[in-house]
């Protein structure tokens, strides 16, 4: 668990080539929120580890995410990726990533979620604005997950949540070895019990995942 450290202090080590934790896997950052205003768990990614992400970072970030939606009991979480804007625009990067992404689950390279992109944030959260704007999607409106173009995109949406709405806040690093609570330094007791909580809900799940894997290829084998 992070403490008073800087975040890229803590990182530093955590990837370092020789005695580092890293996987092939990109890590990535999920904050985990309980907004008054919203029905049910969001989770927004990443808002503390990738600057730029590149496609192929996004894939995992997209990834990780839905593997600890997973974890917390939601079994096809429901994924947004934010722009500015609903349609493909070529001047705006995030809206071809966004595309991009969707054909990638379509194609089984991103799963177990329901992902669709670009959506706005208004239209991701708020069925009456999806509705407003004509725009046909199981994740407008209902989204678990909102995966924003940039990290700056993605702090400031999670902490204006915070620090404006009300919301309490978790954090979680996936992609290495073990989880990591990275919270921030500011953040209370109750924020940092709750990642301490969500990180053990995900090595249980992810080490059930793994011995019903083992056991299922055991039992082909046999």
């Amino acid at each position: 668990m992070k403490g008073k450290l800087h975040t890229d202090e803590l990182m530093a080590a955590v990837v370092n080539s020789s005695k580092g934790i890293r996987t092939e896997r990109r890590l990535s950052h999920v904050y985990a929120l309980d907004v008054p205003h919203y029905a049910k768990p969001l989770f927004i990614t990443d808002a503390a580890i990738n600057i730029y992400p590149t496609l192929d970072d996004k894939r995992d970030i997209v990834q990780n995410a839905i593997e600890l939606a997973q974890a917390l009991g939601i079994e096809v979480p429901k994924v947004a990726l934010l722009s500015a804007v609903e349609t493909v625009t070529p001047k705006i990067d995030s809206t071809i990533q966004a595309a991009a992404l969707c054909k990638m689950a379509e194609r089984g390279q991103i799963s177990g979620g329901i992902i669709d992109g670009p959506l706005a944030f208004d239209n991701a959260v708020s069925l009456e604005a999806a509705k407003a704007k004509g725009i046909s999607s199981p994740v407008a409106g209902d989204a678990d997950i909102l995966v924003a173009p940039d990290l700056e995109a993605g702090n400031m949406i999670a902490k204006q949540l915070i620090y404006l709405a009300g919301a309490d806040a978790a954090g979680v690093v996936l992609g290495a070895r073990v989880p990591i609570m990275l919270t921030s330094r500011a953040d209370n007791t109750l924020s940092r019990l709750a990642s301490a909580a969500i990180v053990q809900l995900y090595v249980r799940h992810r080490d059930q995942t793994l011995a019903d894997s083992s056991s299922t290829g055991s039992g082909q084998a046999e």
